[in-house]
């Protein structure tokens, strides 16, 4: 390890994100969507046995608007990626930084206690994370 100081997720992460009902057709949930910055929108479970879904602006340009696919006919439900992977907010950021390179992400939800509480990637990590303590 190098001489970075422990940072967890929970210190950079963006508390504030945008979560949607898979239902909504992707032209409602975009219009719906308050924190731009975060370019996702967190799906809901749909009950307690459920497990969260997102969505990506990314996923949304290459399934619906590359495709020439009318977005108020289309379900978030359709272009979700889930069950998607999520992070324990006490999680050193270099540790997920290793996880987000294995698995390819580029951010992902951070859960406590079976909710959503925030945000994070990898401009997160490197600019709130690594270059505050640079």
């Amino acid at each position: 390890m190098t001489d970075l100081q422990r940072v967890s997720v929970r210190e950079v992460m963006k508390k504030n994100f945008d979560m949607v009902d898979g239902m909504l057709t992707v032209k409602d949930a975009l219009s719906t969507m308050k924190h731009v910055e975060t370019k996702s929108l967190v799906v809901e479970k749909r009950n307690d046995h459920d497990e969260y879904g997102m969505v990506l602006i990314s996923d949304i340009a290459r399934k619906v608007l590359a495709v020439d696919r009318a977005p108020e006919r289309v379900n978030i439900y359709e272009v979700m990626t889930k069950p998607v992977v999520t992070i324990d907010p006490d999680m050193d950021i270099r540790y997920c930084a290793r996880l987000f390179e294995r698995l390819g992400l580029s951010r992902a939800p951070v859960v406590e206690d079976g909710k959503v509480v925030g945000i994070v990637s990898h401009t997160d990590m490197v600019l709130k994370g690594m270059c505050n303590n640079i």
